[in-house]
C-alpha cells in the first residue's frame, strides 16, 4: 500500500518535500495555513497574495546552482514554467572580470554555475501551480495545523496532526509527517513535552535585513555592470541588488543589530533610497530616470542560525517525522542558502524512505546524511556571522587596534583569496563550486594546487594586483549617517554605557 505523507506547509520546503515524494507513488498533502495564491500572473502574487506565514516572501531571492540544476536535472518542464514567467538565468560568463575575460575558455561545467533569480512569489507560484498539477499532489490551503497526534512509547511516533478552523477540530491520520512549516513550527516543541529528546544550537545572526523592490521605467534596460561594485560589506551596512522578473529588481541593504540609529531609520524610503544613492555600485539603478519604487521597504528580524538533531547518538528519538528546511536547519539568508536547504533535506527524507522500511532506521539515515550534506555550510555561515558581529562592535568602540592575528588573517582573505578569485578563472569557478553547494565550501582552497595560487598572488603585492581590487563600495560610516541626518555617535555612546 502506498504511504501516506502529511506536509505542514506549501512554503518552499513544503513544494520542494512534495517534488521529491511525488515520483515515488506516495500520497502527498500539503497543509497550508495561508490561502492560495490570487489568479493571473506574476504581478498579481506580488501585489497580493497574503503569507502570514512566510515573513520573507517579499525580500530578496535568488536560486543557487544546487537548486537550480535539481529542477533542470529532474524537473525540466518546471525550469521552461518559471523561465517563461520571466524569472532569469544569471550564468558563469556574467560574474567573469576583465582580467578573466582575457584570457577565458569556456567548459562545460560552466553551464552549471548558473544563479535562478526573480521576486520570491514568481518563483513560489510559478512551483506552486506545477506542483498542483502532479496526479498524487493535493495541497489545502487555510488550513492551520494546531498540534501533532503522537503516539506515546519510549520513543514517541508521529500518526497524523489536528487542523484547527472554521469547522472546529479536525484529526488527520498519516504514515509520515513532515515538518516543513519553517521557524515558527511549534512541532519540536510539542516532541519534546512528549518525550523526545532533541538537541539544539541556536545562535543570533546579529544582523538585520530591509529589503525594497523596484520596476525599470518603461523602455529602460539595466545599468551597465561597472567595476562599482552592487554587493558589498562595508562592515556598518551589507548591500545587494537582485535582479527579478519582468522589469523587476530588489535592493537589500543589512544592517548589524549594533547600529541602532540605522537599523531605526532605513525601514523609511526616502532613507533607503537615499542610503542607496550614496552607494557608487546601487545609484543608477535607484536614479528616478532608471526605475521607480514599487513596494514600501520590508524589514526582517529575529534572524538565528540553528542546528538540530533529532537522533542524538546516532538513535532515533521520534518516529514517523521529518522536519525539512528552517523547521531543522536555519541559516543567515544573508548567503543564499535558505531554499537549497530545503530542497536537499527533502530530497534526503526521499532517500531515507526509499532506503529503510523501519522508522527507526528511516530518521538515523537522515539525520546523517543531513550532517553530511548541510553541516559544513551551517558552520561556516555561522562562524562568518561570528566574525560580523565582531567586526560591528569593534568599529564602535574607540581606539580599538586589531590583533596581529586579525590583521594576517584580514591580508589574507583581502589581499590574497579575493584578489585570486577576480584574477584566476579556475579559481573562481573552484570558488564558486563552494558557494552553489556543489562541494564543501572549503575544500577549494584546502588543495596544496589552489592555496600555492593564492599564496602567489597574496605575495606579489597590491601595487601588481591593482586592477584585481574592487573600487570601494560606499562611503564610511561617519559620512554615511552623517549624509543621512543621523548621528555617528549615539550608537557609540550606547556601546560604552555601562552595562552594554
Amino acid at each position: 500500500m502506498s504511504e501516506r505523507v502529511l506536509v505542514i506547509g506549501a512554503g518552499m520546503a513544503g513544494l520542494w518535500t512534495a517534488l521529491a515524494l511525488a515520483p515515488t507513488g506516495r500520497t502527498v498533502t500539503l497543509l497550508e495555513r495561508d490561502p492560495p495564491p490570487p489568479e493571473g500572473g506574476p504581478d498579481e502574487a506580488f501585489d497580493s497574495w497574503t503569507r502570514r506565514g512566510v515573513g520573507h516572501l517579499r525580500h530578496s531571492h535568488a536560486f543557487l546552482a544546487r537548486l537550480r540544476l535539481l529542477i533542470r536535472d529532474e524537473h525540466p518542464q518546471l525550469l521552461a514554467d518559471l523561465l517563461a514567467a520571466g524569472c532569469r538565468d544569471l550564468g558563469f560568463e556574467g560574474g567573469l572580470t576583465d582580467i578573466h575575460k582575457r584570457s577565458y575558455t569556456p567548459e562545460p561545467v560552466d553551464n552549471d554555475l548558473a544563479v535562478l533569480t526573480s521576486r520570491r512569489t514568481t518563483l513560489e507560484l510559478i512551483m506552486r501551480r506545477y506542483v498542483e498539477r502532479q496526479p498524487n499532489v493535493t495541497i489545502q490551503s487555510n488550513a492551520f495545523v494546531k498540534e501533532l497526534l503522537i503516539a506515546p512509547g519510549a520513543v514517541p511516533t508521529v500518526t497524523g496532526v489536528v487542523l484547527e478552523g472554521d469547522e472546529g477540530r479536525q484529526e488527520l491520520t498519516a504514515d509520515l509527517v513532515v515538518d516543513a512549516a519553517g521557524r515558527t513550527s511549534a512541532a519540536i516543541e510539542q516532541l519534546r513535552e512528549a518525550g523526545a529528546t532533541i538537541l539544539e544550537e541556536f545562535e543570533d545572526c546579529g544582523i538585520l535585513y530591509f529589503t525594497r523592490h523596484y520596476r525599470l521605467q518603461p523602455g529602460v534596460p539595466e545599468p551597465e555592470r561597472t567595476k562599482a561594485p552592487i554587493t558589498g560589506d562595508l562592515e556598518y551596512l551589507k548591500f545587494g541588488v537582485f535582479p527579478g522578473d519582468n522589469g523587476c529588481f530588489s535592493i537589500t541593504l543589512c544592517v548589524p543589530e549594533v547600529e541602532e540609529e540605522l537599523r531605526k531609520k532605513i525601514v523609511d524610503p526616502a532613507v533607503f533610497d537615499a542610503a542607496c544613492a550614496r552607494l557608487p555600485g546601487l545609484a543608477p539603478w535607484v536614479d528616478p530616470a532608471t526605475s521607480t519604487p514599487i513596494s514600501r521597504v520590508f524589514g526582517m528580524g529575529d534572524l538565528h542560525s540553528r542546528w538540530r538533531d533529532l537522533a542524538p547518538g546516532g538513535r532515533a528519538s521520534v518516529l514517523g517525522f521529518f522536519p525539512v528546511g528552517d523547521s531543522l536547519v536555519r541559516s543567515n539568508a544573508l548567503y543564499g542558502r535558505g531554499c537549497s536547504f530545503a530542497a536537499v533535506s527533502a530530497h534526503l527524507v526521499r532517500d531515507a524512505l526509499q532506503m529503510f522500511e523501519d522508522p527507526a532506521a528511516r530518521l538515523e539515515a537522515y539525520q546523517r546524511r543531513v550532517g553530511a550534506e548541510l553541516r559544513p555550510y551551517h558552520d561556516v555561515m555561522r562562524d562568518a556571522d561570528r566574525s560580523a558581529i565582531r567586526r560591528a562592535r569593534q568599529a564602535l568602540t574607540p581606539g580599538y587596534r586589531p590583533s596581529l592575528k586579525s590583521r594576517v588573517t584580514k591580508a589574507f582573505l583581502e589581499d590574497g583569496v579575493a584578489i585570486a578569485v577576480r584574477s584566476d578563472v579556475e579559481l573562481f569557478r573552484a570558488a564558486l563550486r563552494g558557494f552553489h553547494m556543489l562541494e564543501d565550501p572549503q575544500a577549494w582552497l584546502k588543495r596544496p594546487k589552489n592555496l600555492a595560487k593564492v599564496l602567489g598572488y597574496w605575495a606579489r603585492g597590491k601595487a601588481k594586483n591593482a586592477e584585481a581590487y574592487r573600487p570601494k563600495g560606499g562611503p564610511e560610516r561617519e559620512e554615511m549617517l552623517t549624509a543621512l541626518g543621523l548621528s555617528p555617535e549615539l550608537d557609540i555612546e550606547r556601546a560604552l554605557a555601562p552595562g552594554a
